[in-house]
């Protein structure tokens, strides 16, 4: 599915990737002291943890060519919440939602794979001291 911000959708299904193949557009938009801490994928879309904010990435059309960019800065975060998978849950996945000052929410979902407790540390860590 794809990341698309403009819609109650979402993220769903994303799943750790490193930051070494993460698209090179995404570099050109960060701004000079930022750096990537994480990224995720969900088919051909991206999520990036930056310092900063996150980035997400959604891949349009058959070729791939046109992509549209969000970026979610950390400082008008107004909360965030993070659900754990369950115990012996069929398909165990956790989920982040934030929520902004403007009244904005967006809401992510990892696979079992991903460690929400340490998306919620840096998370902690960049919205409190933004």
């Amino acid at each position: 599915m794809a990341i698309n911000f403009n819609s109650n959708a979402g993220a769903w299904n994303l799943t750790g990737m490193s930051i070494d193949n993460v698209r090179d557009e995404v570099t050109g938009l960060l701004i000079e002291g930022e750096e990537m801490v994480s990224a995720f994928k969900t088919g051909r879309d991206q999520l990036v943890f930056t310092n900063k904010r996150i980035i997400s990435v959604d891949v349009q059309g058959l070729t791939g060519k046109k992509k549209s960019f969000s970026s979610l800065p950390y400082s008008k975060v107004q909360f965030f919440t993070i659900q754990t998978p369950g115990f012996a849950e069929l398909y165990p996945d956790s989920e982040l939602f934030m929520t902004f000052a403007n009244g904005f929410t967006a809401k992510f979902e990892f696979n079992g794979t991903v460690d929400i407790g340490k998306i919620g540390r840096f998370l902690s860590e960049y919205v409190l001291t933004a």
